[in-house]
């Protein structure tokens, strides 16, 4: 078996961050750019503790697969690095702005090692099923320690199309089934996870917009789908932990993250809507949106 990468100083930062933050997951994602010099589509991909704001980014050398496609059954298209900013790793990519594109990178595998007393908050924050807890507590009563190889997974899609329904080249991958174009406040949001390529069900995801303090968890059907009424207009992601016992390694527990990034097409320019709205419109708005998302899911995580 190859040897798998042992990034300490990002194991150490990711840890540290659940100790400061001890209600946050520590994920990945993809955020859209102005377009650059080049006219080449733009964008960002790094990690954070809240979207959507991103904290530290990841080294090119770390990405296990990467890439973009157009129009489904188009040729695939490079993720070039254009900059190692503290924050994100830029990246640009030649395609139309205006056209249908998904984006997507994995990592590479990373240990870690946490503290028994961040394990119920970690769980607090990625809502794992019980026999992942019935197992932790079994292994805590025989005094092991948490270790865990972890994997990050995530996709962006800008102007969806067909393509956005298709799987992607990752071990955890997430779909945009419906709309087919760009989501509009009232859309019904239809996504898919799929682990390996097959539907993954009863799979806990939550979906978290720029605008909202709060974020809406269901869990997938049995054929890995999950639904929301867009709310909001904004940029929005949907994110979930696969987390289990390896198979290969005793006492030792392996999760995928995942994230798919989107926007919900304003209802007019956000700009202007900035300018026209009123702290008491927009309070009541978010109300709204709070109220459409929160209608059905079985709880919500407010964010600290």
């Amino acid at each position: 078996m190859n040897a798998r990468p042992r990034p300490v100083a990002l194991a150490a930062i990711w840890a540290a961050t659940v100790c400061a933050l001890p209600v946050q997951a520590h994920d990945t994602w993809f955020a859209s750019l102005p377009a650059d010099a080049r006219g080449s589509v733009a964008l960002a991909l790094g990690t954070g503790n809240r979207f959507p704001v991103h904290e530290s980014g990841i080294g090119m050398q770390y990405l296990l697969h990467s890439g973009c496609r157009g129009e489904l059954g188009s040729a695939p298209l490079t993720l070039q690095r254009t900059a190692d900013a503290p924050t994100a790793l830029k990246l640009r990519v030649r395609a139309d702005r205006d056209q249908p594109l998904t984006c997507w990178a994995q990592t590479s595998s990373f240990d870690v090692e946490l503290a028994d007393a961040l394990i119920a908050p970690y769980f607090k924050e990625i809502q794992p099923p019980t026999a992942v807890r019935e197992a932790w507590a079994q292994m805590r009563a025989r005094g092991v320690k948490w270790k865990e190889r972890y994997t990050k997974h995530a996709r962006i899609e800008l102007n969806p199309g067909a393509s956005a329904a298709a799987p992607v080249n990752m071990a955890l991958d997430v779909l945009l089934e419906a709309p087919q174009r760009t989501p509009k406040r009232g859309d019904t949001l239809q996504f898919r996870v799929l682990r390996n390529g097959q539907p993954l069900p009863d799979f806990a995801v939550e979906l978290r917009g720029d605008q909202l303090p709060i974020g809406a968890w269901r869990k997938t059907d049995a054929e890995g789908r999950v639904r929301f009424p867009a709310p909001l207009p904004g940029r929005w992601v949907l994110r979930g932990t696969d987390l289990r016992l390896s198979e290969r390694e005793p006492d030792t527990w392996e999760s995928r993250f995942v994230t798919l990034a989107f926007e919900i097409a304003a209802d007019q320019p956000r700009a202007q809507a900035d300018i026209n709205a009123s702290p008491n419109a927009r309070s009541t708005n978010q109300t709204a949106a709070i109220s459409t998302i929160s209608s059905e899911p079985p709880n919500i995580t407010q964010r600290r």
